[in-house]
C-alpha cells in the first residue's frame, strides 16, 4: 500500500481504538506508520482524512450488504415483487451495522459544519447511488438507467432515515417491507 492507503487504514484503526472525538493526527500517523506531514499532503487535514476513512470503510461494508440484499431479494422477479425483500434486507443491514452507522452519524454531524468535507460527501453519495443502481439493474434488467437511478436514490434516502431511527429509537417499530409496499401502493392510488 502507499501512504494514502496506509493513512486511510490507520485512520480507521485509530478511530475505532480511540473514538472519533479523541483521535489525534498523531494517533493516525502512528497507526499508519507514516509522518504527520503525510496527512496534510494527502488529505489537507486530519478531519478530511477521517471523513474519507469512515465513509469509504463503513460505506463499502454497508454497500456490499445492500448489494447482497438486492440480489437475494429476487433476481429473476420484478422489482415490485422483490421490493419487500429488498427493504427487509436493508433493515437487517441497519441492525447488523449499528456501530458503523453510529460512527458515520457522529462524523456526519461534523461534516454538516464543514463545506469542504460536504463536497466529498456529495461525491460519495453519487457513488453510492450509482452502485445501488448498478445492483438494481443487475438483479432487474427490465429497469432503465433512469428508473434504476431514481429507485437507488429513494432507497438510499430511506435507508439513511432508517439508520437514524435505529440509532435514536432502537426499540421503535421499523418500517418493514410489506408496509413499504403498502405505502407505495397507497401513493400510487391502488
Amino acid at each position: 500500500m502507499g501512504n494514502r492507503e496506509d493513512l486511510l487504514e490507520g485512520a480507521r484503526q485509530a478511530v475505532l481504538a480511540r473514538g472519533l472525538a479523541k483521535v489525534t493526527a498523531r494517533d493516525i500517523a502512528t497507526a499508519a506508520g507514516v509522518s504527520l506531514a503525510a496527512i496534510g499532503y494527502h488529505f489537507g487535514s486530519k478531519d478530511q482524512l477521517v471523513t474519507e476513512a469512515i465513509t469509504i470503510g463503513i460505506g463499502t461494508r454497508i454497500g456490499d450488504d445492500m448489494e447482497a440484499a438486492i440480489r437475494e431479494a429476487g433476481e429473476g422477479t420484478s422489482l415490485w415483487e422483490s421490493l419487500a425483500g429488498i427493504w427487509n434486507g436493508f433493515v437487517e443491514v441497519a441492525q447488523r451495522n449499528r456501530d458503523g452507522l453510529l460512527l458515520s452519524t457522529e462524523n456526519g454531524i461534523q461534516i454538516a459544519r464543514d463545506p469542504e468535507r460536504q463536497a466529498f460527501m456529495v461525491q460519495a453519495s453519487a457513488v453510492a447511488h450509482r452502485d445501488i443502481a448498478t445492483s438494481l439493474r443487475a438483479a432487474h434488467p427490465e429497469l432503465s438507467e433512469e428508473q434504476a437511478s431514481a429507485v437507488a436514490q429513494l432507497l438510499f434516502l430511506l435507508f439513511q432515515g432508517l439508520a437514524i431511527q435505529k440509532l435514536v429509537a432502537p426499540d421503535a417499530e421499523l418500517l418493514d417491507g410489506d408496509s413499504l409496499r403498502t405505502a407505495v401502493e397507497a401513493m400510487r392510488g391502488k
